[in-house]
């Protein structure tokens, strides 16, 4: 489902691209960030390359706005939908894989609203040993029995300063970190290695809506996910639902599952779905303010 194009000047900006650079595009939900980069890549060639930790799984597309089967056709796209709802899928897998798209050869123009992703490529992974299954699974019991307030009590406190400690899945990571190898995720960062992509290799930027321009439009988008059949794509997904699952965090997912589960009413969950939508985005844009610094600005509308 694409995205309404951003509210700003497109030909100038795409003229003062570099030609040859990677194109790196952050912004928060709803954005317009997707269809400038099909803008982009269509004028000036390259590859669309997903920077979106919830566009990966293959069971959402309308409810993730991930591009559209004629879109994906129209223009050459990389790590759209390609990983399953149960499938182990980490920052370290998505940088190996954006590490063979660079290969490819085509300028790659990187898109999406992970913040972490993109630190990650820019500044670079700490090579953590891998989490042992027996401990992942203790992690996913402490969560859904204590929630992720105690189990953000049980971190360092060097870590728990540094995290975004209302995300489950960073403090599972960081928990799961601590529990394996004793040390805490913001000790192993500090020993990170050099980047796949410094930003001085790249064109980085980062769009900076106006708030009450950008609630209305998640709010707009999220009346047209449920036209386009959101609920029927959850519908598919609901048997064996699982909150933990990182895949079932897709925002608007809990709410939706909650309507057909009977705890609310659709008019109730759709309210509830935009409300996470927007509370989404603000955090994305504390994100950006903390870690993209140094990226270019392009302020909306």
């Amino acid at each position: 489902m694409a995205e309404t194009e951003p509210a700003f000047d497109l030909s100038a900006m795409l003229d003062a691209l570099p030609d040859d650079r990677p194109v790196l595009i952050a912004g928060p939900t709803a954005s317009g960030k997707s269809a400038l980069a099909a803008r982009i890549v269509e004028r000036r060639g390259g590859v669309v390359v997903n920077a979106d930790a919830l566009q990966v799984y293959g069971c959402w597309r309308i409810l993730t706005a991930r591009p559209s089967e004629a879109e994906e056709t129209a223009l050459p796209h990389r790590l759209y939908g390609h990983v399953g709802r149960d499938q182990p899928y980490s920052v370290g897998h998505w940088l190996r894989e954006v590490a063979a798209v660079i290969d490819e050869g085509r300028r790659p123009v990187i898109v999406g609203g992970t913040g972490l992703y993109f630190t990650a490529l820019t500044v670079g992974l700490a090579e953590i040993p891998p989490i042992p299954a027996e401990i992942r699974l203790e992690a996913d019991a402490r969560l859904a029995e204590r929630g992720v307030a105690a189990m953000a009590g049980e971190l360092d406190p060097v870590t728990a300063a540094r995290i975004d400690l209302r995300n489950p899945a960073r403090v599972q990571r960081a928990w799961e970190v601590l529990r394996s190898t004793g040390r805490g995720l913001v000790d192993w960062q500090a020993g990170t290695g050099r980047p796949l992509l410094p930003l001085s290799e790249a064109a980085a930027l980062v769009l900076r809506p106006e708030t009450g321009w950008l609630n209305a439009r998640i709010d707009r988008r999220f009346d047209q996910m449920i036209a386009a059949g959101a609920l029927e794509e959850v519908r598919a997904e609901e048997p064996g639902f699982d909150p933990i699952r990182p895949s079932a965090r897709a925002i608007g997912a809990p709410e939706l599952v909650a309507h057909l589960r009977g705890e609310m009413t659709l008019d109730e969950a759709i309210a509830a779905g935009k409300l996470a939508s927007r509370q989404y985005a603000k955090r994305q844009r504390t994100w950006f303010r903390s870690r993209m610094g140094a990226w270019q600005e392009l302020t909306m509308p």
